[in-house]
């Protein structure tokens, strides 16, 4: 179960080529413009200049996605949180904007609208909830 990490990136919204970019570093685990270009270069289909895939790592370090060392003359860049990481803190956000909506009506509606796995699932959440709560009125 990936848990919501300490660390949060200060700008959780990414375009298309960040996503993919950030995608490849999780891949490499630490990376160099080079190896994300060529990575990208990869499908014979796809062009992009190298500038490009620097100007948007620089750009993910930035919103806090990634961190940049150097080493001798390259700069290699690594990720702050795991991708598991970032897909619950995503997954939180998008939860968090669904109950902003303060509609008792619309949420039930929705609840009452998902089909029987999803129920399911509904129904582990809340007994996994129920036994965080009391393990930690324990502690």
């Amino acid at each position: 179960m990936a848990f919501l990490p300490s660390y949060r990136p200060k700008q959780l919204s990414l375009g298309p080529l960040e996503t993919e970019i950030l995608h490849i570093v999780w891949e490499l685990d630490t990376a160099t413009v080079k190896a994300v270009h060529e990575q990208i270069l990869s499908n014979p289909d796809r062009e992009l200049a190298y500038a490009s895939v620097t100007t948007v790592l620089n750009r993910l370090t930035k919103k806090g996605w990634l961190s940049r060392e150097k080493k001798g003359r390259s700069f290699y860049w690594r990720p702050l949180i795991s991708q598991q990481q970032a897909q619950a803190l995503q997954a939180y956000e998008q939860f968090n904007q669904f109950l902003a909506v303060s509609n008792p009506d619309v949420v039930a509606a929705f609840a009452d609208s998902l089909d029987q796995a999803s129920v399911e699932q509904l129904e582990a959440i809340s007994q996994r909830l129920q036994a965080l709560r009391q393990q930690r009125e324990k502690e």
